[in-house]
């Protein structure tokens, strides 16, 4: 797509100058395509990309793969390699890997650059990086502890931006979780689906040999890494920290059916952490008198750290999806009566009965709080109507069960 490169890895330097001439050959061209594809991206982005393409020449360099790349046996006392935690995720050995590379940092550029701001898309890069490079070297570590094969030290690299497109992926599904990608017989699959399908995929592209050992496992800590930084530590510009939203729990990465259990155990883990002062208690408050509007704070915070947009947002489509059902019940013919009963006259005041809902309806009801900014899926119950003393109209309100 970019270059045209007819050489075989051979590891020798010969091959290496020739990938770096064919490059610089093949520069104004790459440029160009650099242009099409990233638009009006800014510049640490191209220069991101930029530097995945030219690096993938030295991976036809054994020596440049082990010096650049995170080698966990060098890593560790007494060589403390420390520079390759840096460097690592610019280096690719496949082709196709620099094009998902390119592809995804161009793709954050566009979409969440705007959003963050470029230094805040830089902090993620390197947050996401270094701490995957750590993770990983601690993983082969722990196999070379239980089996003492020091191959797993010194025969392992650890290199390219897999965690990062797995921080992306994740990102996505922050802002826009409800965007739908496919459909298919199964279902449809939206950005809350993609995270955990990439996973799986990479695993399956491990034992079929498309991938290397380390991909899956870096792949995994992005997702771990880039999740506990957007959920609990990005700073954002009202001064908050954090995204506490319901649907941005640990367990919405996984299916419905699994979702309890998922639930049950990160929770435990959550309040392990509370007890030992790494994370803090979040503190819920509940508006009784106005149950769609739920604000939840966290101490040392000045105000919600839900984006208010994104609450306003997913509000109004409850509101929406809410009015349209009540409308088709009372179109057949459940919903309020009003009668002027003859006894009292004309300054009688009117009797409204109301009619409780079918179960559907009551269970639909439940089902939309969800979809709002509500948290930890309180319920709702209809409240018997109360009559004014003075003749005024009689009202319902709405309470929360929680």
């Amino acid at each position: 797509m970019f270059v045209n490169v007819s050489l075989f890895k051979s590891g020798s330097n010969d091959s290496t100058m020739a990938v770096f001439r064919t490059l610089s050959r093949n520069l104004p061209y790459l440029r160009q395509q650099f242009e099409a594809l990233l638009g009006n991206t800014s510049t640490s982005v191209k220069f991101i990309c930029g530097v995945v393409l030219l690096s993938y020449g030295l991976s036809y360099s054994d020596e440049a793969v082990r010096v650049i790349s995170v080698t966990p046996g060098y890593l560790a006392p007494p060589s403390f390699w420390l520079w390759t935690t840096f460097t690592f995720c610019f280096l690719e050995i496949h082709f196709w890997e620099v094009l998902v590379d390119i592809v995804t940092v161009g793709l954050c550029g566009k979409l969440i650059e705007p959003l963050w701001g470029q230094m805040e898309m830089l902090t993620f890069f390197a947050i996401v990086n270094f701490a995957v490079a750590i993770l990983t070297t601690a993983f082969y570590f722990i196999l070379y502890a239980c089996t003492f094969n020091t191959e797993f030290l010194f025969m392992v690299h650890i290199h390219g931006l897999a965690g990062y497109v797995a921080g992306v992926a994740v990102a996505v599904k922050q802002i826009m979780p409800d965007l739908v990608i496919m459909k298919t017989p199964l279902g449809k699959i939206s950005n809350r689906n993609v995270p955990l399908t990439v996973f799986f995929l990479s695993v399956i592209l491990k034992v079929v040999g498309l991938v290397d050992g380390t991909y899956p496992t870096m792949f995994f800590n992005g997702l771990l890494t880039s999740w506990i930084y957007l959920r609990f530590y990005q700073k954002h510009s009202n001064g908050t920290r954090g995204d506490m939203a319901d649907y941005f729990t640990i367990a919405s990465f996984f299916p419905n059916v699994i979702q309890p259990p998922i639930a049950m155990i990160s929770n435990t883990i959550y309040s392990a952490l509370v007890k030992i002062g790494l994370c803090r208690k979040v503190v819920r408050k509940y508006d009784v008198a106005s149950p769609i509007g739920v604000t939840i704070s966290i101490p040392g915070s000045s105000s919600s750290n839900i984006d208010h947009h994104d609450t306003e947002r997913r509000r109004q489509i409850a509101l929406k999806a809410l009015s349209e059902r009540l409308s088709k019940s009372h179109g057949g013919g459940v919903g309020t009566k009003s009668a002027l009963s003859p006894k009292h006259g004309k300054h009688s005041p009117k009797v409204i009965t109301p009619t409780s809902p079918p179960s559907s309806d009551r269970s639909t009801f439940q089902s939309l709080a969800v979809q709002g900014p509500v948290m930890h899926h309180p319920h709702y119950q209809q409240k018997k109507p109360i009559s004014d003393d003075d003749g005024g109209d009689e009202r319902t309100s709405l309470v929360q069960d929680v």
